[in-house]
């Protein structure tokens, strides 16, 4: 049965290129639907789903769309349509793979098309804008972005070696769909999700061989921003059976306004589907800020650390530990299902210990404070521990606590589903 995939591009300013990657895509055998999302001039190929038919997809008559000449509204239109007509190939198994190309409009009509399709589904963008800062495009998903090097803007001596490079590689990920071995060979084992940062890796890590050792399996995401809410994303949709979130930083970010943010929806998805977690404060002594140079004025005078050339890591206040605090009790008080916050009385990061740079007794009172006073009243076990985070006796007593509310749950084996 030959393989099919999508490939999405204006017809009308990339078909050169279009019809490039797709001959490329048939001289390995596989089959391509064509998807036109150009608005304005006539396609210059024909397209197995027309643009007509993708304004009208997104309940939009393609004449109307014309008229308005509004670029933003175009692309947001033709991003809506296209990816209601992939979610219907994808649901019915009539693709197995999608393909985009173009600047920045096709970057951001691919990104809408690809982003919510499942983890694992071969989805690629061929942009003039992948070297950059491709967050807002990829998301929390797995969305494989090719430089093209130069402008999308038909065939040269250099982008027909992008554009086979790219072509080439996205049919290596559609192939490896037949050919992939068993990914999950402990898929018949609770799955963990744990959240860690540099500074609390030694507790995360000495909590990760606890919890394999008694026959978990734990995937770390890195608290940068996009690490959490691919956490919770991945939580939400049923992957994981429980959660070590030992690591809440992004709520400092989230609060002071640093760079690595995971959105005001931290903390609510094991919350509200009540997957058993146990969580505790790691690294809200801090907040994130890229060279010394991007630091904005108004944290001028501040107690900061320089990490490294790119990273500067800033000490929060008092008050603002307390609203961090009272952020993440709000949070914590919506859990459905076992809840334990742990408090590392000692100190939350390898920089907030006895004798480091960020050791603020009194700054960390207030965050556990706050917290505390957030949950009263509420389901959420909240446990003292007088140790540093980083401690093995921290980091045991972690593990040991959701081993404890994973015997007194199900195993549902959600992981396995999804493989």
């Amino acid at each position: 049965m030959t393989t099919t995939v999508a490939l999405i591009a204006a017809l009308d300013t990339k078909a050169d290129d279009a019809g490039y990657i797709r001959a490329r895509l048939r001289e390995h055998g596989l089959r391509v639907h064509l998807i036109d999302v150009g608005v304005l001039d006539e396609p210059l190929l024909h397209a197995d789903s027309t643009r007509e038919e993708v304004a009208d997809s997104a309940g939009m008559d393609l004449g109307v769309l014309r008229r308005r000449h509004d670029r933003s509204s175009a692309v947001d239109v033709m991003g809506a349509g296209a990816r209601r007509i992939v979610e219907d190939l994808v649901a019915t198994e009539s693709i197995q793979g999608v393909f985009a190309l173009g600047g920045g409009a096709g970057t951001t009509i691919g990104s809408i098309v690809m982003r919510d399709l499942p983890l694992g589904f071969p989805k690629a963008i061929l942009s003039t804008v992948a070297s950059g800062n491709t967050a807002n495009y990829v998301g929390t998903s797995d969305i494989v972005m090719f430089p093209s090097i130069v402008d999308v803007a038909g065939l040269n001596r250099i982008s027909s070696v992008t554009y086979t490079q790219a072509a080439d590689a996205f049919v290596g990920m559609v192939n490896g769909l037949s050919t992939r071995p068993d990914v999950s060979p402990t898929a018949d084992r609770p799955l963990v999700a744990a959240s860690m940062f540099g500074v609390t890796t030694q507790a995360v890590m000495c909590a990760k061989s606890i919890l394999e050792n008694a026959g978990c399996e734990v995937v770390v995401f890195h608290a940068t921003g996009t690490g959490g809410r691919t956490m919770e994303r991945l939580i939400s949709e049923g992957y994981f059976d429980a959660v070590l979130d030992l690591t809440t930083t992004e709520w400092s970010d989230e609060v002071v306004g640093g760079i690595l943010s995971a959105g005001p929806t931290r903390l609510e998805s094991a919350a509200r589907h009540g997957v058993p977690q146990v969580v505790s404060l790691g690294a809200t002594d801090m907040v994130n800020f890229g060279a010394p140079d991007t630091i904005p004025g108004t944290f001028a005078n501040r107690l900061l650390y320089h990490h490294n050339a790119e990273n500067t890591l800033m000490r929060v206040t008092s008050d603002e530990a307390r609203q961090i605090g009272e952020a993440i009790g709000r949070k914590l008080r919506l859990a459905t299902g076992p809840c334990t916050l742990l408090i590392p009385l000692r100190g939350t990061s390898a920089l907030d210990a006895e004798g480091e740079p960020f050791d603020r007794p009194e700054a960390r009172r207030d965050l556990f404070d706050a917290v505390k006073s957030s949950l009263d009243g509420s389901a959420v076990t909240v446990i003292d521990i007088d140790q540093h985070i980083n401690d093995e006796v921290f980091a045991t007593s972690a593990a040991r606590l959701l081993l404890d509310y994973l015997s007194h749950v199900p195993y549902t084996a959600q992981a396995s589903n999804h493989a």
